[in-house]
């Protein structure tokens, strides 16, 4: 054992200062002769190595030839297993598995596809995964940093030191690897990195991190992987284009708060005993979550993420959120996720310059830096990026099972020159605004969703004329199944906190969205953004005294439900929440005290679940057999109506809204059929905190007299600031 050591100086001492870009070519086992192999380990603060069998034979004591390194012969293969026993400088001893002496990690088709960009699920070779080789428990690392110089696994487990546990470079794809025995779920870690100019890094929390600590702090957290959720297929018609789609919009960390224990939020599990049977008795179809990625700031509400792949810390771990899924599918509610690959924080644990150079963000900040928000873009042109990206959203999918994907500020990702003045910006290749990458980006992601889990659905928030957004790819469209309206939401909202007197010269405010309605696959959203940042609360929008801003609300909502396009409500908005969004506070329950509030919850409850069970209403919501215009030329009333069809002409819907607050009686309305118009819903009913105003005995007999082009007319009372529904028989 006293053997002089091949090994030079200068080797020694890159692997005591970590500078050592190729650490398995130094540590573990090498052969020697024949008959001996050469043990080389660095322990910082080992007083003493022996190498012994698993089964504790002693093999040898290993020299030290510079502080914490080691070095000897031993009778084995190189091949054969090996153990340490090592005695600290504090006296205390351990006996710890090398992890140099394992093998490679990732296979040559892993390696392949992950350089390619076309590994489907790279989450499941890259971060940190538990598992046994050679029958020893830990954990696999992988991250993929090209242009590190070094690459140390640090973590609570080695005092956070980078000198411990280097890693291997796999040079042909940039991924770094180390296997960790006995390192396992729950042990704190991130990637300290050595750029290729020699500078150490701010430690990295890893991308693919399965879980990650609370804010304030900043480790990534070893996890296991959820199992694979397998296809459902009633899922598959729950969320499908002729399905009633009604979303219940939610920021977890202030729907509701434990205000006697320091204002704390839930837990995924007090969510699933609360927020499920909330929305389901509402008679919501879908829960979609502000974005639940781990993110450092509180303010940014989830949409400006670091751990894509990490469920927030702030409800609780990966596993509770598996199963607020499950509670979610078991009460017959599908879950959306609010998932935002358009940008990402700069912050110093995160993606931002990752390995010493621009990986994940484009160099140039005329693409790769949002002046909106202060973040940084992908780089989408990249194939590993990209890869990223496409493999999280199916992570979301397959292994927890949500249903769907809303994918965060689309128009921000499609143009270049997006918010950016003239010269700030770079054109295509071809001399355009659009961002191609952006394009092939989107389009491979839908199609990979499309095919991978064909159940679920992506929706896109975007705002601007882009063509074909919810149309397949095969088709020139983007290939997402849902599109926002946000034309739908901008103009109705501007209509309705105009005074009623005033709304008679805005009309088409009202109407222009039946002129596109059908070009897309419209989601028709009241979302977060709307009762935010000084725009008030959607109670405070409407005009006049209290009981017409409740009644203006109430009519508003009708006017949502009746209109073509799934519907989406931000949380407190089918309560009348009266003060603007706060993400710290919980929604203020206690209004529902008040009978008026408590009447838009019970309109919002009936609404839901007339349209869950008219077809008419949700069947046909994007062709334009689904809806016919009754009369839109009555503005001098404020008087809007309109039939919705489903497939079966029996059972259409007949609209009719009222935006003044007088009373029109003797209202004269066409209809295409004979037969009794029976008023099923009616927002002004004193049962919602109305005038119970309405057509005598809610019922209305069609005359043989044309009127609006139709061959019968009804003659109907429209109650003030109100929309009512009635269901024509024979």
């Amino acid at each position: 054992m006293k053997k002089a050591s091949t090994l030079s100086q200068h080797d020694i001492s890159l692997i005591c200062h970590a500078s050592h870009g190729d650490p398995f070519s130094v540590l573990g086992p090498h052969a020697g002769t024949p008959e001996s192999t050469s043990i080389r380990c660095f322990m910082p603060t080992a007083a003493r190595v022996t190498a012994q069998t698993e089964l504790g034979q002693t093999l040898g004591e290993l020299n030290q030839l510079a502080p914490g390194f080691f070095d000897g012969a031993v009778a084995i293969n190189a091949s054969d297993p090996y153990q340490l026993l090592v005695q600290w400088e504090s006296g205390l001893c351990s006996v710890r598995h090398d992890p140099y002496r394992f093998p490679l990690l990732l296979s040559d088709l892993d390696v392949w596809l992950l350089s390619e960009g076309t590994h489907l699920r790279p989450y499941e070779v890259l971060g940190a995964q538990a598992c046994s080789i050679a029958q020893v428990s830990g954990t696999r690392f992988a991250v993929w940093a090209p242009n590190a110089s070094r690459v140390s696994v640090v973590g609570d487990f080695n005092h956070w030191d980078g000198r411990c546990h280097p890693m291997r470079l796999r040079r042909e794809c940039g991924i770094w690897e180390l296997f960790l025995p006995d390192v396992h779920a729950g042990a704190n870690y991130k990637y300290e990195i050595r750029t290729h100019c020699g500078e150490v890094l701010p430690p990295r929390a890893d991308p693919y991190a399965l879980q990650a600590q609370l804010r304030p702090a900043t480790a990534s957290v070893v996890g296991a992987l959820p199992e694979w959720v397998p296809p459902c297929a009633q899922r598959k018609r729950a969320n499908a284009l002729d399905a009633p789609i009604s979303i219940y919009e939610v920021h977890l960390g202030s729907w509701r708060r434990v205000t006697e224990e320091g204002n704390r939020w839930l837990t995924w599990d007090e969510l699933a005993d609360s927020l499920v049977p909330y929305a389901k008795d509402m008679g919501f179809t879908h829960l979609e979550l502000l974005p639940i990625s781990e993110h450092p700031f509180d303010g940014s509400w989830g949409y400006q993420p670091i751990g894509l792949y990490a469920p927030t810390a702030r409800f609780g771990d990966a596993a509770g959120f598996s199963r607020l899924v499950q509670r979610c599918h078991a009460e017959g509610l599908g879950l959306i996720l609010d998932w935002v690959p358009a940008h990402f924080p700069s912050d110093a644990h995160g993606l931002a310059f990752f390995d010493g150079t621009h990986l994940y963000e484009y160099a140039d900040p005329r693409e790769g830096f949002h002046n909106d928000w202060n973040t940084l873009i992908y780089n989408l042109g990249r194939t590993e990026v990209r890869n990223f990206l496409v493999g999280n959203a199916l992570y979301w999918l397959e292994r927890f099972g949500v249903d769907g994907l809303r994918v965060d500020a689309v128009a921000s990702m499609l143009y270049r020159d997006y918010s950016r003045k003239e010269g700030q910006w770079i054109p295509n290749v071809h001399g355009g605004r659009e961002n191609l990458e952006t394009i092939a980006f989107l389009k491979r992601m839908n199609e990979v969703v499309g095919v991978e889990r064909e159940q679920a659905i992506t929706l896109a928030e975007e705002s601007t004329a882009y063509p074909a957004v919810s149309r397949p790819t095969f088709a020139g469209g983007l290939g997402f199944h849902y599109k926002w309206n946000m034309g739908w939401m901008h103009d109705t909202l501007a209509y309705m906190a105009r005074d009623p007197i005033h709304r008679k010269h805005h009309q088409g405010e009202m109407t222009f969205s039946l002129v596109y309605a059908f070009n897309e696959n419209f989601v028709l959203p009241i979302s977060h953004d709307e009762v935010v940042h000084g725009k008030g609360s959607l109670l405070n929008k409407m005009p006049g005294d209290r009981w017409q801003k409740i009644a203006n609300v109430r009519a508003f909502l009708g006017y949502m439900f009746g209109h073509p396009g799934k519907k989406l409500l931000f949380m407190g908005c089918e309560f009348a929440q009266e003060r603007e969004w706060n993400h710290d506070h919980s929604l203020d329950w206690h209004l529902l005290d008040d009978p008026s509030h408590a009447g838009v919850q019970r309109l919002v409850r009936d609404l839901n679940a007339l349209y869950r069970a008219t077809p008419a209403l949700y069947q046909q919501d994007f062709v334009s057999a689904g809806f016919e215009w009754i009369d839109h030329s009555d503005a001098a009333h404020s008087v809007l109506s309109f039939m919705r069809h489903g497939s079966d002409p029996a059972s259409s819907l007949l609209v009719v809204c009222n935006f003044t607050p007088n009373v029109w009686r003797g209202y004269r309305l066409g209809v295409p059929q004979s037969g009794t118009y029976r008023e099923v819903l009616n927002t002004d009913s004193n049962h919602y905190g109305g005038s119970n105003t309405g057509t005598p005995l809610g019922l209305a007999s069609a005359l043989a007299e044309p009127c609006h082009g139709k061959p019968y007319s009804i003659l109907l009372t429209l109650p003030p600031l109100a929309c009512v529904f009635f269901q024509r028989s024979a």
